[in-house]
């Protein structure tokens, strides 16, 4: 039997097919795992905490002092070491904290430090409330111009606790060396780095005072990649938040892996 289609019909039907075709194709080029970005920052949202301290007969009670993001068994917390480095005041109430969720009455978990890794500004510490952990890229360091996204709460909380998110891509991978002045600013740390430096990434992003301990995490697949570290400062301090240089530092994410190596803490 022989079967006459209409010219118009056979027409809408292979523009059809060649749209089905085209919508398979971008699917299939995408990245195992990827979603959009608004649906990775709603996802990783429950697990950026702040990290501060809280004095129960001062006022304010509760200070920022940075940020942080949960990981492994949903109780540790990694955050940048200079974020923790100031002691609590001797014969004070003084508690160091993680402040959790959003808007102006966070919860607060008390915090104990497990371990630091001073030369390369990481801390972990340990709450006693399971959260939300993200999960942690490979130690393999992504290539430049990969895209990347950070959360953190920039410029404390001023108006409570709400978290912010920032959308950059790798700019450049490059040693860390911190520049002295004289020799009599050269530590032994700061000496170890420029007889042999580890890489850092430069991102295309930029970070505020606060976003210190944000998880910077792909774009693609919300793993973290590394975590924000330092901002360049083209001027003084006062200028950081009307005059950003947009040049943003980051630690890769295998010292973050290797932190928790040290620290006896397994993966999930």
């Amino acid at each position: 039997m022989t079967v006459f289609l209409d010219n118009k019909l056979c027409f809408q039907a292979k523009k059809r097919l060649t749209t089905i075709c085209c919508y398979v194709a971008l699917l299939l080029s995408l990245p195992v795992g990827a979603h959009s970005i608004v649906e990775i920052v709603d996802r990783v949202k429950p697990s950026i905490v702040g990290i501060g301290v809280f004095d129960p007969i001062n006022a304010p009670r509760a200070n920022l002092h940075g940020s942080g993001f949960v990981v492994a068994d949903g109780k540790h917390i990694i955050t940048n070491h200079h974020v923790i480095s100031k002691p609590l005041a001797e014969n004070s109430r003084q508690r160091r904290v993680v402040f959790v969720g959003q808007g102006k009455r966070p919860i607060t978990l008390d915090a104990t430090v497990v371990e630091v890794d001073e030369l390369h500004d990481l801390a972990l510490l340990r709450v006693e409330r399971k959260l939300e952990p993200m999960k942690l890229a490979s130690a393999t360091l992504i290539k430049d111009g990969s895209e990347i996204v950070f959360t953190g709460f920039p410029i404390g909380a001023v108006l409570g606790l709400y978290p912010a998110t920032h959308r950059g891509i790798i700019a450049a991978t490059t040693p860390v060396i911190i520049p002295a002045n004289h020799s009599s600013q050269l530590d032994i740390n700061t000496v170890r780095r420029l007889r042999d430096p580890y890489y850092i990434y430069q991102l295309d992003a930029t970070a505020y005072p606060g976003n210190s301990g944000s998880a910077v995490y792909s774009a693609d697949t919300g793993e973290v990649v590394a975590v924000i570290n330092k901002v360049f400062v083209k001027s003084t301090k006062e200028a950081v938040l009307s005059d950003p240089s947009g040049i943003t530092y980051a630690i890769p994410v295998k010292y973050v892996l290797e932190l928790l190596k040290t620290a006896n803490v397994p993966l999930n």
